[in-house]
């Protein structure tokens, strides 16, 4: 008979899994883990130096959390999100920033307002620098915070779900010329607006620049699409182009 688990064990095991689940969501977020990729069950427990127990329970987590799909005799994998999924994904954040955004214009302070001005600079830098992953970091992060200050902790709770599927779509939108530099405009327009205390142009500005985003992300989704057609087509030219030298070859 299996001896029966202590409260200090089931909450060390607890513990163990949310380090388990913060260690997958830090490597999606940097780029390591990617949609489709296949986790290693004994390499994350190894990594981590606990037992496969607490890596096994924040799989499960992680997939009622919509992050990893887990197939039988096949192994747990970074989901693939679907267009019409990212589309859904795209219109709830719209929806929570919008609130946020009517929210915070009413109460924000102009400490917090510096905070925000600082924050973005420093995202601002990072792009210009080509810091990739400390732009997506801080990209997050300035986000996440505007929706912090709008003071609900419920819907907090509810973007950070949504923001944490959307982070295995986050670099689509920025792999087109000019995409980080449109972004940084829209920042400073919710900025401005929140300067001004305008709740219907802080909702609005920031509703947009979601939907702007969501633009962006169809237009890089659409470019990686026609990539292999277009080297797929210049092979078959090549290909053409080698056969009608060899041709016109007296040897």
């Amino acid at each position: 008979m299996p001896r029966p688990t202590t409260s200090l064990e089931l909450l060390r095991s607890v513990t163990l899994s949310g380090l388990v689940q913060e260690e997958i969501l830090r490597r999606i977020k940097t780029g390591e883990l990617e949609a489709g990729m296949k986790l290693n069950e004994m390499d994350l427990a190894d990594h981590l130096k606990i037992s496969r127990s607490p890596v096994r329970e924040a799989f499960r987590a992680l997939e009622e959390a919509g992050l990893v799909l887990l197939e039988k005799n096949r192994g747990v994998y970074i989901r693939e999100i679907s267009d019409e999924e990212t589309a859904e994904l795209y219109e709830v954040r719209a929806g929570l920033d919008e609130i946020a955004g009517r929210r915070l214009a009413t109460k924000i302070t102009d400490a917090q307002l510096q905070e925000l001005h600082a924050m973005l600079d420093q995202l601002e830098a990072s792009s210009i620098h080509g810091e990739l992953n400390n732009y997506f970091t801080l990209n997050i992060a300035f986000h996440d915070r505007l929706v912090e200050l709008s003071g609900n902790a419920t819907m907090l709770g509810l973007y950070r779900q949504v923001v944490n599927r959307m982070h295995l779509l986050r670099r689509r939108g920025f792999s087109i010329a000019g995409s980080s530099q449109a972004s940084h405009n829209e920042h400073r327009m919710i900025l401005d607006a929140l300067a001004r205390r305008d709740p219907d142009a802080v909702a609005l500005a920031m509703r947009q620049h979601v939907q702007a985003g969501f633009q962006r992300a169809i237009s890089a989704h659409n470019a990686e699409d026609a990539a292999p057609a277009a080297g797929a087509a210049s092979a078959i030219a090549g290909e053409a182009t080698a056969q009608s030298t060899l041709a016109d070859d007296p040897r």
